[in-house]
């Protein structure tokens, strides 16, 4: 409380609030020496660290912008490259479907033409066989007639009177079987 009573009465005083003519004076000589070098130096620097700041960073939109547009453009490629992509994976597709479409049709013609030859040499081997079995089976039978001919008639026949009657027994038989199946 003590400090506080001696500022009081120091202050009181109207003398020491104002400040005295020769302390203005020294104070505005100081201010204006001050205010020129802020003026002549300082302020220049100032603008042109502001100037180089603003053009740098102008200079960093417009390339920020140049980057944009470049990126745009890219993409824009891009995209085209993704089309143009998917529309020749669709034509690989579908000539993929068309060919194996074709080679299906290809391997059903083959199989059926296959087949066919099969059942083909299959009728061909029956009728041969067919043939032959009736071959043998005339020839067989021709043999027991003959034999039950002779045996009937006691007698033995020549080889001509042998096969003429077979043709005939054979002629026969062949014509009883197609007038009856």
């Amino acid at each position: 409380m003590f400090a506080f009573s001696i500022l009081a009465q120091e202050v009181s005083e109207p003398g020491d609030v104002y400040p005295k003519l020769p302390e203005l004076i020294v104070g505005a000589i100081a201010f204006g020496i001050f205010f020129y070098f802020l003026w002549r130096w300082a302020i220049p620097r100032f603008n042109t660290v502001l100037e180089e700041r603003r053009t740098q960073i102008q200079g960093q939109l417009e390339s920020a912008e140049q980057t944009r547009q470049q990126a745009e453009r890219e993409l824009a490629d891009y995209r085209s490259q993704l089309a143009g992509a998917r529309e020749e994976s669709n034509r690989i597709i579908e000539e993929a479907r068309a060919t194996a479409e074709q080679f299906r049709r290809d391997m059903q013609g083959r199989a059926e033409e296959e087949s066919r030859a099969t059942v083909a040499r299959a009728q061909d081997e029956i009728r041969a066989e067919r043939d032959r079995v009736f071959n043998e089976l005339r020839t067989q039978v021709g043999e027991i007639a003959v034999g039950l001919a002779g045996r009937v008639v006691a007698a033995e026949l020549d080889t001509a009177s042998h096969a003429r009657l077979i043709d005939d027994y054979i002629d026969q038989v062949a014509a009883s079987t197609d007038g009856h199946g």
